[in-house]
């Protein structure tokens, strides 16, 4: 599903900083897959890269038999809506808008009608154990209950791929290790593709697979 060649990333600034150096690896799909590393490695960098929310300087990125290479932002961002759904350790939610709203907002990008894109909202936070909290607005929800709803929302456009940045950061233990039960249990049963980065050796060792990155060349797989 992906291949990555010789992929290369720089920062130009006052230093310029080479953040990744010619990494090289393949993700087949279904796996469920940890990214690891120091902060500063460039595990971040990579996982913006397979997201298409960031470019690269040199190399291959084909992601479904397709070159991602110099898109416009269009079509980056229509990608990104069929493909890819993401997980952030912030949540990423919309504070005005309750549960149901912020899983179906990926919906009203992708022209599906209110009525079907909140029908669908619902079906997805039935699956979260949450249709309860339909009507919460974030600040009401404990963070497990946030991290529910954000998964919700990455998997209601039915993507091939979910990325995941640091997606237990903000649990405690106890619900760091639900929520990875639950990633589990979603990519059995979808098949769908799972990279997460962590620093989390529980959590990364609840994966198929670990990938880590030293100092943005890949150390061990």
């Amino acid at each position: 599903m992906i291949k990555i060649r010789d992929l290369n990333k720089t920062y130009f600034g006052a230093t310029p900083l080479h953040v990744l150096k010619g990494i090289c690896m393949d993700v087949d799909e279904g796996e469920f897959i940890a990214i690891m590393g120091a902060s500063g490695s460039g595990k971040s960098t990579l996982l913006n890269i397979l997201g298409i929310l960031d470019s690269y300087d040199s190399g291959e990125y084909w992601l479904g038999g397709v070159l991602i290479r110099n898109l416009s932002e269009t079509k980056a961002a229509v990608l990104r809506n069929r493909k890819i759904g993401f997980v952030f350790q912030s949540f990423n939610l919309i504070a005005f808008k309750n549960a149901m709203e912020n899983v179906a907002l990926p919906l009203y990008y992708k022209g599906v009608g209110r009525k079907k894109r909140n029908m669908l909202a619902m079906e997805y936070l039935d699956k979260m154990g949450l249709k309860s909290h339909a009507d919460h607005l974030p600040n009401e929800l404990s963070g497990g209950q946030k991290q529910r709803v954000a998964i919700a929302r990455a998997l209601i456009t039915q993507p091939q791929m979910i990325l995941a940045d640091e997606p237990t950061g903000a649990l405690d233990s106890v619900t760091s290790g639900e929520m990875i039960r639950l990633l589990r249990e979603i990519n059995a049963a979808n098949g769908i593709t799972m990279l997460l980065v962590t620093h989390e050796q529980a959590v990364a060792e609840a994966t198929d697979r670990i990938i880590h990155i030293r100092d943005g060349v890949i150390g061990g797989d």
